[in-house]
């Protein structure tokens, strides 16, 4: 979830057991994102670029209260620039296309990662 906060300022909570220490670390030590936004159905695209932080500021993560449980911390977008992005690869790709695909089930995917054959090289 992400919220519009005003003009130029987006916020997005980071919940307990999303385990996104990893992207936590990088807006820390980069302070730069880029957001892609999709919704489901729909063929736009938008990208949103900008500066970041990660902050526990009480007012920010009361704002995400559920259930009287809020956030960790709250990710800080002051936003650059947003412009739509092609959406040639989302028609392509077929991406909201309801019918059924095939898929390699789990048991499938680790067969072929654990096999002892030279097709997995």
């Amino acid at each position: 979830m992400v919220v519009e906060l005003d003009d130029t300022t987006l916020v997005m909570p980071d919940w307990r057991g999303n385990n996104r220490i990893d992207s936590l670390r990088n807006i820390d030590e980069d302070g730069i994102v880029s957001f892609l936004f999709m919704v489901f159905g729909q063929e736009s695209v938008i990208r949103v670029n900008g500066s970041t932080i990660v902050t526990t500021a009480a007012k920010l993560l009361k704002r995400f209260e559920q259930k009287g449980q809020n956030p960790r911390s709250v990710v800080v977008i002051t936003i650059s620039e947003i412009y739509g992005q092609c959406a040639r690869s989302i028609l392509r790709s077929g991406l909201w296309d309801p019918s059924p695909r095939e898929l390699p089930t789990m048991g499938d995917i680790l067969r072929a990662q654990t096999s002892n054959n030279d097709q997995n090289v």
